[in-house]
């Protein structure tokens, strides 16, 4: 069997912040003795999932999450290990960013296991900084470390949103770009589907930040507690976001109804003006005989002169009504 499908990235880390590349005979072959381990694993390849659930070692509760097709963001303590799930930003070329990454994580003493089915850029990350000797020395180090950058990630995004609102706001104050509502839909739409996942997100990294296992220094926790204090920071934000976007829907609304009011004033008025003129002139239209002035060569201009004067009539009742 081919292992070398399913394997992304494996690493010997060496505890000074470097490491070394492993292939699968190596991950095959590794036990504690050996140092620290961390395995990352395309979860869609048939291999991976064969590796996970008959030679890696791990409880069956543990290998069905890691190979899980859909997750939300949590964490649970058990045995000697840590399973937690995550939840990136979606920053791969030509991907939406709120089409969030899912990324499965088993941790313990001396390995730590990730599964993924699309690429995600904070891995790479740490890839680098290993081969370059500055990357984790242990994997709980690794696991703050990963932590720390998914959520680094995450203020580009709600950056840029809070920059789009404040555009938009400047919009429906100067333009009247019918374009903005569309806009406004799928802003809030990116708003509503990333909140969804950090909400619960941050629920769990509070959580970690509490646990206690014996591998996780305090330094560990003080990282973690930092992380999810962002991630609180976040999440305000992204309310914040939602309500500004709500308000500027609310008043783009508002401003398309009195638009709306107005042109149907104008229809309104100049109905009112034209509906006894069409009266008039229907009513002298009729082909009967009796009609005043038929035979009075001057007749026409007669009718003209009615009609502008009850044109003029028309206006002065209206401005005294204030109706314009």
């Amino acid at each position: 069997m081919d292992f070398d499908i399913g394997l992304v990235s494996a690493y010997a880390l060496n505890g000074e912040g470097g490491g070394v590349r492993l292939d699968w005979n190596d991950v095959h072959s590794w036990n504690e003795e050996t140092g620290f381990l961390w395995v990352h694993l395309d979860l869609t390849c048939s291999d991976t999932q064969k590796w996970i659930k008959g030679e890696s070692g791990l409880d069956e509760i543990v290998a069905e999450a890691l190979l899980a097709e859909e997750t939300r963001p949590r964490s649970s303590i058990m045995n000697k290990g840590l399973l937690v799930m995550l939840r990136g930003v979606n920053m791969n070329p030509g991907a939406d960013p709120e089409d969030m990454v899912a990324i499965r994580i088993w941790i313990e003493e001396k390995r730590i296991i990730t599964t993924r089915k699309r690429r995600i850029l904070s891995i790479d990350d740490i890839c680098q900084l290993i081969d370059q000797n500055s990357g984790p020395k242990i994997p709980s180090d690794l696991f703050t470390m990963l932590t720390d950058r998914l959520v680094a990630r995450m203020s580009i995004v709600i950056d840029d949103i809070d920059e789009e609102v404040d555009r938009l706001e400047n919009d429906v104050v100067e333009s009247e770009n019918p374009k903005l509502r569309q806009e406004l839909s799928a802003l809030r739409s990116q708003v509503i589907t990333l909140r969804r996942y950090l909400a619960p997100q941050r629920e769990a990294m509070v959580r970690l930040s509490q646990d206690k296992m014996q591998w996780l220094t305090d330094t560990d926790r003080l990282r973690l507690r930092e992380v999810s204090d962002r991630i609180i920071r976040y999440v305000e934000d992204l309310d914040a976001v939602r309500d500004r976007a709500a308000v500027v829907q609310e008043e783009l609304a508002n401003r398309l109804s009195e638009q709306m009011n107005k042109r149907m004033y104008i229809f309104s008025i100049v109905a009112a003006v034209f509906l006894p003129l069409g009266f008039l002139t229907g009513l002298l239209g009729i082909n009967v005989g009796g009609i005043p002035g038929s035979e009075n060569p001057f007749g026409f201009e007669w009718v003209i002169g009615l009609l502008v004067l009850l044109v003029l009539i028309q206006i002065w009742i209206f401005k005294r009504q204030r109706w314009f």
